[in-house]
């Protein structure tokens, strides 16, 4: 994992030589949702295989959340209790782990100049590592590291509070978290759209932008 840091990369002023890179994606920060939107419909296996992940994460949280409202009309209020200190503790606290974990991602793959940033009347937040190249790996690692640890936290606390009323919540955590992944999930998805190519990606601060870029050559290793 920690080989991530010392891989090699283009550098940027590389990426621009036209000979030998296309840019094939470019992504303005504030508007990540509306990118998001329109890569829904993409035919890639890993945004289809991560929708119906998502599909049944936010299925298994309906359920506990509903399931809560009617143990709560039966005089039980505890999984309802529950339930709200998973919603509230996801839109403040979880948002901030998210991003950190993001962060330490970008650090292990050598990373200088990272910082966390937000549009929070958007409800966007995101970390970035201005001017740092990244391969597909390097970028896998970054996106999926909150998906993961979060889900394996969750897995633990579903494990260890098994049959007890506090289960709603590392379940409510688990489930909503899916939805705060899918940016990563689609951000990541550009990388398998040329099937055989190396791609590199790269965040410009001052441009709230990150830029994708493909090289002109196919690459048999890949």
């Amino acid at each position: 994992m920690f080989s991530l840091s010392k891989i090699k990369n283009p550098s940027i002023e590389a990426l621009h030589q036209e000979e030998e890179y296309e840019q094939v994606a470019e992504l303005s920060h504030p508007q990540i949702k509306d990118f998001v939107k329109g890569q829904v419909t993409d035919e890639s296996r890993l945004i289809r295989s991560f929708m119906i992940y998502q599909a049944l994460m936010i299925l298994l949280g309906l359920f506990f959340l509903i399931r809560s409202f009617f143990i709560a009309a039966a005089g039980n209020s505890r999984p309802l209790i529950y339930v709200i200190a998973a919603v509230a503790f996801c839109f403040s606290f979880l948002i901030i782990i998210h991003e950190l974990l993001h962060a330490a991602g970008l650090k292990l793959t050598g990373a200088r100049h990272i910082r966390i940033g937000g549009i929070a009347k958007k409800f966007i937040f995101y970390a970035e590592a201005d001017r740092h190249v990244m391969n597909r790996k390097q970028f896998a690692f970054v996106a999926l590291v909150p998906l993961i640890i979060v889900k394996l936290a969750s897995l633990a606390g579903i494990i260890y509070w098994i049959n007890t009323p506090a289960i709603y919540f590392p379940v409510m955590v688990m489930s909503i978290h899916s939805l705060f992944c899918a940016g990563d999930i689609i951000m990541l998805s550009i990388f398998y759209r040329f099937p055989g190519y190396e791609l590199f990606t790269f965040d410009i601060r001052e441009e709230r932008k990150s830029y994708f870029y493909k090289k002109n050559v196919a690459d048999q290793k890949i």
